[in-house]
């Protein structure tokens, strides 16, 4: 097969050189050049090729023919007879027509099959008849290739000249001072490119679009012009990826080699010929081995394997003591024992002394403490029996050693250095009560009248008089500073609660009695004062709106009969069940009553002025335990059992939800600032709630021995009490900082307990002097108590 390649070399900027060809005494060695190489002298032009457009075209040029085989190997050149002169004009023709030189290619490029064979078929011909002439004129043959010889083995095979600076790895500022940057391969200077100025860099980066593409080559000095292909492979390498984006990284693995470990021999030389003769010193050495074996010095690799195995396995430890060699049974270390149990003593006996049995009182004592068994004296109760025949088994027998036990199996005894931690730096560091002061210490008056239980208290806004309400059916009206009672007044019910309106201007108490709700005028204080309650409770209003049937079955709003007016009362609320708190709004005309049989219409809002009422909630979320208004803004808590809502009744929708995880709320009261809330419960304790913080108590109080019934906030000092079942009122300060970084400070203060126990009741009901650092106290031994 016949193959043609032809090399052309389009220069810019040729430099001038002596032609060499017609000079008669080359050597006959130039046969043998590489026919590969430019059609050129090879002193024609020394220049770095780097930045110099070059084409390159096959097929369609007379210049170069030859013949080669099958696979591709030079055989010899067909036609190739060219003279001196003909060099010498196409030299020239290179060098002054390059557009004429490359149309005649393109032209020679479009020839037609037809053409390239009849061109082939004519050079052959003229290879048979004429011998192939070299530069000098000489004629000769180029002989065959010889097949054993590599092709390449006196040139180079790259079609581009290899340009590069070979200085090495040295410091580049050391050409700065001269023109040029290096040393090619064939020791030419490398002259350095003209710089431009900043404003020519600054031009060019506005107007080329590819200036972005263009680095510089350090070594010499060039400009290159990353394509994109180069700026893809950049991008992988900085993305930490592998150059090559055909290269599978999950292809599957090809063990090459082998991971099975193979024995080998190191050295494959035969045996010597006394490796077949009896050593005598390897029999001495395998004697003595086999009578280290015998007398047990020596082991087996199967009895090393079998005593490693053996330390691998579970080792076993005696938890309980041993009456000998315990050390060695337990296997360990400087063991810890296990605690040892009290001996029982004279109360564990079956026949225990008169003095160790219980009596009622201690009996009923010990079955208080059920739910708190580490509080008893002791954790069983006494038993006579006259023999031990008697005895019954024990019925927690089994339960108690399982337990013991456990306790033993689980409990890590170990040795470890005990810390010596004083008791003081136990306690965390609080301000003294000396510093806290104002707050009540002692009982300064007790208020004696009641019947029967009081359940509420309330005080006028001015300080000067105390309205209660009691299971007596009667409500009076006391004056604080001397404890006279100077008004009693009647009801048909059980009082459950009483509020006094919190609104200076008007002399107004709200009456929780059953199911009705009366608005009462005490008649105390400023005459014009009372005139102007009377007028203002007188007549009804006209509605402009009218009620739903929801409301008016749930509450109706009447004038009082005369026998009631002679009392004092003005207005009665009669609701549909019975009526267990009310509370005022701070401007006092707007008030809430909470029924917790009720159902979804448990809470009610009432307004005084217009007299009429609303029920906000649709559904019922629980059973409601009690309500109260915000003091500053339109919002409103509602606590359930278990939890505490917050609505805002401008947008009528739910603001949060306080998770108390208690079993039963019994009441609440709200910092006068807002930010904060106090909640009682019946499983004595005490929960504060930062309402800007979190949902969850920001802290939890147990200072009470038994159900927390209320708890209520001063409304100008840091005061807040709570009233309990243990009959004690227990003060404590609790300061709210405007810097929402700093945590409220609590600290219990005092505790009051002079209150008497009248059927598991202590104390009910507490309410603070709205002037004064006072509190009152209401219980269930019938009377309310000034703690000053």
């Amino acid at each position: 097969m016949a193959k043609k390649l032809t090399i052309k070399r389009k220069v810019k900027e040729p430099e001038p050189q002596k032609d060499v060809s017609d000079s008669p005494e080359s050597s006959d060695n130039e046969e043998e050049e590489d026919l590969l190489q430019a059609v050129k002298d090879p002193g024609e032009d020394s220049t770095d090729d780097e930045g110099i457009d070059q084409e390159y075209q096959t097929d369609s040029s007379e210049d170069l023919e030859f013949e080669s085989d099958g696979e591709g190997n030079f055989l010899g050149r067909r036609g190739a007879e060219r003279s001196s002169g003909d060099d010498d004009d196409e030299s020239a023709e290179e060098e002054d027509d390059d557009e004429d030189e490359s149309d005649a290619d393109a032209e020679k490029s479009g020839k037609s099959n037809d053409e390239e064979t009849a061109t082939t078929s004519k050079s052959s011909k003229k290879s048979q008849e004429k011998p192939s002439s070299s530069k000098n004129g000489s004629a000769s043959v180029v002989p065959a290739r010889d097949p054993s010889k590599v092709e390449y083995a006196d040139s180079d095979t790259s079609d581009e000249e290899d340009i590069r600076n070979t200085v090495g790895n040295i410091p580049m500022h050391w050409y700065d001072e001269y023109k040029h940057i290096g040393y090619d391969w064939d020791a030419k200077k490398i002259i350095k490119p003209p710089k431009g100025d900043q404003i020519d860099d600054f031009l060019r980066k506005i107007e080329d679009p590819n200036f972005w593409r263009t680095v510089k080559d350090p070594l010499t000095g060039q400009e290159v012009f990353l394509t994109d292909a180069d700026i893809a492979l950049i991008k992988r390498i900085n993305l930490g990826r592998i150059p090559n984006e055909e290269h599978d990284e999950y292809a599957p693995w090809i063990e090459w080699f082998t991971s099975e470990v193979e024995k080998m021999p190191i050295k494959n030389v035969p045996d010597h010929k006394r490796s077949f003769l009896p050593s005598g010193s390897e029999k001495k050495t395998v004697s003595r081995m086999v009578h280290a074996l015998k007398m047990g010095w020596m082991k087996t690799t199967e009895e090393v394997e079998r005593e490693k195995q053996e330390k691998r396995g579970p080792k076993f430890y005696m938890l309980w003591e041993t009456d000998t060699s315990r050390e060695q049974m337990r296997r360990i270390h400087d063991p810890v024992s296990a605690p040892k149990r009290d001996l029982p003593g004279h109360a564990e006996s079956y026949n225990p002394p008169p003095e160790y049995l219980f009596d009622a009182k201690e009996a009923k004592e010990w079955h208080k403490l059920k739910d708190e068994p580490h509080k008893r004296k002791l954790h069983f109760m006494p038993q006579k029996f006259k023999s031990l025949r008697e005895v019954p088994a024990y019925s927690r027998y089994l339960r108690e050693r399982f337990l013991r036990c456990l306790d033993l199996y689980l409990c890590p005894r170990a040795k470890r250095v005990k810390l010596n931690i004083d008791a003081e730096y136990l306690i965390p560091k609080l301000p003294s009560p000396r510093d806290l002061q104002p707050f009540p210490t002692v009982e300064s008056l007790v208020y004696r009248g009641h019947t029967d239980l009081v359940r509420s208290v309330s005080v006028e806004p001015k300080g000067e008089y105390l309205v209660s309400g009691s299971d007596d059916k009667t409500v009076k009206i006391w004056e604080i500073a001397t404890g006279r009672c100077i008004r009693t007044i009647e009801t048909d019910d059980v009082v459950r609660c009483v509020a006094w309106c919190p609104n200076a201007k008007l002399s107004i108490i709200a009456v929780a009695t059953g199911s009705r709700l009366l608005l009462v005028n005490p008649k105390v204080g400023d005459k014009l004062l009372v005139k102007k309650t009377d007028d203002l409770l007188a007549e009804a209003p006209v509605l402009d709106v009218i009620e739903s049937e929801r409301i008016k079955t749930a509450v109706q709003w009447t004038n009082a009969e005369p026998a009631d007016q002679e009392k004092g009362v003005r207005v009665v609320i009669t609701h549909f069940k019975p009526i267990r708190q009310v509370t005022w709004h701070g401007r006092g005309d707007y008030l809430a009553t909470v029924m917790p049989e009720g159902a979804n219409r448990s809470a009610l809002i009432h307004q005084l002025s217009k007299r009429r009422s609303q029920i906000p909630f649709s559904k019922s979320k629980g059973l409601i335990q009690c309500v109260l208004f915000h003091p500053v803004k339109p919002c409103f808590f509602v606590a359930t059992q278990h939890n505490i809502r917050i609505y805002d009744l401008v947008k009528q929708e739910l603001i949060k939800k306080l998770l108390t995880n208690s079993k039963w709320i019994s009441g609440m009261s709200i910092h006068p600032k807002g930010d904060n809330l106090l909640v009682s419960t019946y499983d004595k304790k005490m929960l504060w709630f930062d309402l800007d913080l979190s949902t969850k108590p920001y802290q939890t109080m147990r200072l009470h021995r038994n159900a927390v019934r209320s708890v209520a906030f001063h409304l100008r000092y840091p005061l807040f009490a709570s009233g309990s079942d243990d009959q004690a009122v227990i003060v404590s300060h609790g300061m709210v900082y405007n810097d929402l970084l700093q945590n409220p400070l609590i600290v219990p203060l005092k505790k009051l307990q002079t209150h008497e126990k009248r059927e598991e009741f202590g104390v009910l009901d507490v309410n603070w002097h709205p002037v004064q650092p006072w509190v009152f106290s209401t219980g269930a031994d019938c009377t309310i108590r000034l703690y000053t």
